[in-house]
């Protein structure tokens, strides 16, 4: 059986009221997100692509919401193994390729979680879990692109 569920956001874009001081044709890329409820986001575009490096960019949200996506995705694998996990970190890294003609995308990214756990005789089992969450991983299942896994694990 398949469900539908639907998320919603709003962009909001302002020309700037003074040109820039260049007198350039390049637009400013900082922009709000908001979704209701929500505190707004503010979005830039990455500082190698003329954004305002002080904000978020569509790069950095992208890997976050799949590093975000694959722990909760583990911690359900891991309830579900009567795996208590006690914290859980991760320092991913994305790489972007660009094109001369200003295309461009993500061509891996590689998840470096490390999962401190309650039992040391389920490492293993903690190890091998993170190929199921990501099976289980929404954002993971809607990427075209190559994602690696190094987990660490260990107990206390």
């Amino acid at each position: 059986m398949s469900y539908k569920h639907i998320f919603k956001a709003s962009l909001t874009w302002n020309h700037p009221e003074q040109p820039s001081a260049m007198g350039s044709k390049i637009y400013t890329k900082s922009h709000h997100i908001a979704i209701e409820g929500k505190a707004d986001l503010q979005v830039s575009a990455a500082k190698a692509f003329k954004g305002d490096p002080a904000l978020y960019n569509p790069e950095d949200l992208l890997l976050s919401s799949l590093i975000s996506c694959h722990m909760m995705s583990y911690l359900y694998v891991c309830s579900k193994n009567s795996i208590e996990v006690l914290s859980y970190t991760d320092n991913a890294i994305a790489t972007l390729e660009t094109d001369g003609d200003g295309s461009g995308r993500f061509t891996e990214v590689t998840l470096h979680p490390e999962v401190l756990i309650t039992n040391k005789f389920q490492i293993e089992l903690a190890l091998s879990l993170h190929a199921q969450a990501n099976k289980l991983c929404f954002i993971a299942n809607s990427c075209n692109f190559d994602i690696q896994h190094r987990p660490k694990c260990k107990a206390i």
